[in-house]
């Protein structure tokens, strides 16, 4: 499972012109779920993604996690950034997990994240979006599952 992370003072996302998540200040979670990927792998990474100390305390230093600073997610997922673009130009998605697996699991991360009382907002799985964002600082990490 690989999750790119954006601290943000606001998003959105769009389908078909209808917004159907927002958020103020939290962190967008881009979800791609791998063929190898288990409910174990979508609980650790939730785990890290909540507890990534990426937003400032009083001194201004990334001290504090979401749990603690604050704030809503926005979940979308993202096959594409399963995307293998070693060889060739187009990018080969062979590691992305199937349609089917990949909701179940995208759909489980966002329980593992809701367990812990955040608001969480998100997108359509499988569906074309259109997600706006304000990235704050800019902070962007990458959380995965596997080495």
């Amino acid at each position: 499972m690989r999750v790119v992370v954006q601290r943000v003072s606001s998003a959105s996302v769009d389908i078909g012109g209808e917004t159907v998540g927002a958020i103020g200040n939290g962190l967008v979670l881009l979800i791609g779920v791998a063929r190898e990927d288990s409910k174990e792998d979508a609980e650790f990474v939730a785990n890290k993604c909540l507890n990534l100390r990426i937003f400032e305390d009083d001194e201004d230093k990334m001290n504090r996690s979401l749990l603690e600073a604050g704030g809503g997610i926005l979940a979308i997922s993202q096959f594409t950034l399963l995307g293998d673009t070693r060889r060739g130009r187009r990018p080969s998605f062979i590691n992305a997990a199937d349609p089917e697996k990949g909701n179940m699991l995208y759909e489980y991360f966002i329980a593992c994240l809701k367990r812990e009382g955040i608001p969480v907002e998100q997108g359509r799985f499988g569906a074309m979006m259109d997600v706006r964002l304000t990235n704050r600082g800019p902070v962007t990490v990458i959380v995965e599952s596997r080495d």
